[in-house]
Formats: C-alpha cells, sequence, structure tokens
C-alpha cells in the first residue's frame, strides 16, 4: 500500500511539472498603433532648452544641435553592419515613444507611462518624462492620446540635483529618473524606476510626492546610477548590488490597493557568493512588497527565475489577488524568417527575435519563494483568422517581433492587452529600414486566463 501511494504520488508530481508552464492559444482581437514619428510640445513654462530633444543621442556623446543630425541606427545591429531606422535626432519636440508599463481602467480607457527617453542618463538630459491617459480604437487601429502629464518636482522631493533644479516648475528628465511602469491607485500615481532604483509617488496632475529607496532584505539597494554612487577613485571599488539598466521594469499592484509590488529587470549581487542571484545556473529577480498606506516596505519579496540567462521582464500586473501577468523577452529584434544567418548585412536582422512570451505566475506562495509559473502565451505566434492585423500577419500568424515588449495587462476575464517599448530612434523589428510604431494588441485568451 505504502509503495502504491508513493508511486501515485510520484506520477502525480511528473503530471503536474509535465503541466507546468504549458503553452496557451492567443488569437489576435485588435491591433492599434501610433506612428513611431508622433511629438509633444513642452508645457509653456518649461524651459526653452525642452523644445528639442535628442542632442545627446550621437554615438560619441557629443552634443548635437541641428535638427535631424544624427542618423537613427537599430541598436541591435551589427557595428560592422549597420541598420538605419529611418528616424534621425535631435527632435523638434518631445517624442511620445518609449510605452514602458501599462494600467487598465474599468472604463476601457489606460494609463501609459513614457521612459527616459533614450535608454541612458547620459544621453536624455532633454528628455521630458511623461504619462498619458489613452484610448485604443480597434476599429480604426488607433491608439489615442487624451491627455498628456509632464512629471514636475516643484518641492524639491527628490533628495539630489536635478538638470532643471534652477527653475520654478523642476520638470523631470530621463537624466533624473526612469520610470519603467506605473500604478494607479485613488488619486495617487505610482512609478518604478529604473535607474536608483525608485519607487516615485505623484499627484493625478504629475508633481512628485514621494521618493522611496529600494531596501531587499534589509539591504539598501542600489545601481551604479543611484544619486549616491559616484566614480570611484581606484578601479573596482563600486558598492553597488543592481546592474544600471536593471531596476524596476514591472511593477503590480494588489487588487485592493493596499500594496505595490515593483520587479527587478535583472538579478541582485550577492557579495557571498560573488555572483548574480540564481539558482541551478539561472537568473533570478526579485518581486518586492511594498505597503501603500505605511508607505515603506514589508520586508517581504518572492523570487521568479528567468528562462535563460540574460533575459529579461518587461511588465508585471495582477490578475487577481495571487495570480499575475509577467513579460518575458530576449534582446532580439525582428523576425527570424528574415535572420541573417551568416555574416551581418544590413539588409537582414542579425539578432532576430525569438524568445517573446507572456507568463501567467502564481504568487499564493510563502514569502521568499519561488513563484510557479502556470504558463505562457508566445507572441510570437498569435492566430489572426480574421486578418485585423495592420500589418505583421502571414498565414494567419501575427508576430511581435520586437527588442522591448514592455507592456501587459488583464482587460477582461478573456482579454489582455500588450505593447512594445519601440526606442525611438534606435529600434527597428517590424520592417528592415523602417522605425517600428508603438502597436499595441488586444489578445483573446480565456483558457490562458482560466488556467490554474
Amino acid at each position: 500500500m505504502k509503495t502504491t501511494l508513493l508511486a501515485a504520488v510520484a506520477l502525480l508530481a511528473a503530471a503536474t511539472a509535465a503541466q507546468a508552464d504549458q503553452r496557451f492559444p492567443a488569437t489576435l482581437a485588435g491591433h492599434a498603433l501610433l506612428p513611431a514619428e508622433s511629438f509633444l510640445k513642452p508645457p509653456s513654462d518649461a524651459p526653452a532648452s525642452l523644445s528639442v530633444s535628442g542632442r545627446y543621442t550621437h554615438a560619441d556623446g557629443r552634443r548635437r544641435d541641428q535638427i535631424g543630425a544624427v542618423q537613427g541606427i537599430s541598436f541591435l545591429s551589427d557595428p560592422k553592419a549597420p541598420r538605419p531606422t529611418g528616424v534621425n535626432t535631435p527632435f523638434n519636440g518631445q517624442p511620445l515613444q518609449g510605452f514602458s508599463g501599462i494600467k487598465w481602467m474599468k472604463d476601457g480607457t489606460a494609463w501609459a507611462t513614457t521612459d527616459n527617453g533614450f535608454g541612458t542618463r547620459a544621453n536624455s538630459p532633454d528628455a521630458m518624462l511623461t504619462f498619458h491617459h489613452v484610448r485604443f480604437d480597434w476599429k480604426t487601429q488607433q491608439m489615442v492620446i487624451l491627455r498628456s502629464i509632464f512629471l514636475h518636482d516643484p518641492d524639491g522631493i527628490l533628495p539630489f540635483n536635478i538638470v532643471n533644479s534652477a527653475t520654478t516648475k523642476r520638470y523631470l528628465t530621463g537624466a533624473d529618473l526612469d520610470i519603467e511602469s506605473i500604478q494607479v491607485i485613488g488619486d495617487t500615481f505610482w512609478f518604478g524606476d529604473e535607474l536608483g532604483p525608485y519607487l516615485i509617488r505623484a499627484d493625478r496632475n504629475g508633481k512628485v510626492t514621494g521618493l522611496f529607496e529600494t531596501v531587499v532584505d534589509g539591504q539598501l539597494i542600489r545601481s551604479p546610477d543611484h544619486f549616491s554612487v559616484t566614480t570611484p577613485s581606484v578601479p573596482g571599488q563600486f558598492n553597488t548590488t543592481a546592474r544600471r539598466s536593471r531596476g524596476f521594469e514591472g511593477m503590480a499592484a494588489s487588487p485592493d490597493g493596499r500594496f505595490l509590488y515593483p520587479m527587478l529587470e535583472g538579478p541582485l549581487w550577492n557579495a557571498e557568493s560573488k555572483g548574480w542571484e540564481n539558482r541551478e545556473g539561472k537568473e533570478v529577480v526579485r518581486i518586492l512588497e511594498f505597503d501603500v498606506q505605511k508607505a515603506a516596505y514589508t520586508g517581504r519579496s518572492w523570487r521568479y527565475q528567468l528562462e535563460v540567462n540574460g533575459n529579461n521582464i518587461g511588465d508585471f500586473n495582477m490578475i487577481d489577488a495571487t495570480t499575475a501577468l509577467v513579460v518575458g523577452r530576449d534582446n532580439g529584434e525582428g523576425v527570424p524568417e528574415l535572420a541573417c544567418n551568416g555574416p551581418a548585412r544590413a539588409d537582414c536582422f542579425n539578432n532576430p527575435a525569438r524568445f517573446k512570451r507572456v507568463y501567467k505566475i502564481d504568487m499564493g506562495v510563502e514569502p521568499g519563494a519561488f513563484v510557479r509559473k502556470i504558463g505562457h502565451i508566445d507572441l510570437m505566434d498569435i492566430a489572426d483568422p480574421s486578418g485585423r492585423a495592420k500589418h505583421g500577419t502571414v498565414a494567419g500568424r501575427f508576430t511581435m517581433p520586437f527588442w522591448c515588449i514592455e507592456n501587459v495587462d488583464i482587460v477582461d476575464a478573456e482579454h489582455i492587452i500588450v505593447g512594445n517599448d519601440n526606442n525611438l530612434p534606435v529600434g527597428g523589428g517590424r520592417t528592415i529600414g523602417r522605425h517600428e510604431d508603438t502597436e499595441f494588441v488586444l489578445l483573446r485568451v480565456p483558457e490562458f486566463l482560466r488556467a490554474r
């Protein structure tokens, strides 16, 4: 009897393992685009210098003032075979590009955030930080901007010097913060920052009301871009625990609005093992818990194991009290069918997209444990039997071959929304020689959302 019971348990465990992280189908229900070259005028009280953006995007780091003087080259193209994107900097105005976090609202609209501008603190001091109230018209295939809000810090909440510190409004730029995720709780907006990493609190008009540094296991977490970190006089003396550009990428909120769950994009440094946090050689990232009412971290966290070392998470939102959506992606762009398959050239993708997924995870485990991956959908293989895509469908299958897919949230019991960060002016995943647009898709995934 005992042997039989053990055998049954073993069979059950094997079956559970076999069913874990299974792939679920996804059908395209809507496709909406915002053209890559979409721009905003700065507010009338912003410094005149912000009327132009992208002056510092040249590879040599030197300022260029002439509009359109710097050719846009795909960041993922081979240096020996640069692939132009057809979009040049500097820009006249502020780009709308870079949607790096979304929150779907009950009224069918959404809030989305534009990240730091051009990718680093050094090249983004003239890129204003914005977030937007948006609506998706699936019939006309348009992403409609209802309102754009510029983040500012007139009360000097940020404890470090900012680019526009000498002005009254103190508009924030990509040299100050990199806001990659957004949550709306009542009339308060919360942003996950990638540079510090920090949590940023603001009101509905974009005025900063709080900055919260990151604490994990009782330790202050700092990246090389944290305000307290300076270049050491002797090499090898950086005292940081997070990689540059691997701070908070996604951030979920509990359905009751009591807790935020900021999620790091990359693993933390383990001083004892002298390596990045991992399990059996695979990198691990942390999901933290922040008490909104107490404005403090609870000390609880969970672990998420990456499927492939070097991959990233792109966004994170709760479905209900214990399950959530996570974007997992590699660092490739372009359809595999147009891969170079040999020496890099400008007319093919030398690093095509292969791993672009949305995972459903179960967080109903003890703090400190690994979340359970219930299953995923493959964003490189979406059914489009009704031809709803504006472009990107071949033989009834739609793909999202973008470098950065950084937006996901649940819409209703059968649908989720997914979108790219088009990385203007260096993203070219859809068509050779043409910059990708901002694309959002409505996906019908009932089996995926029901899975447990």
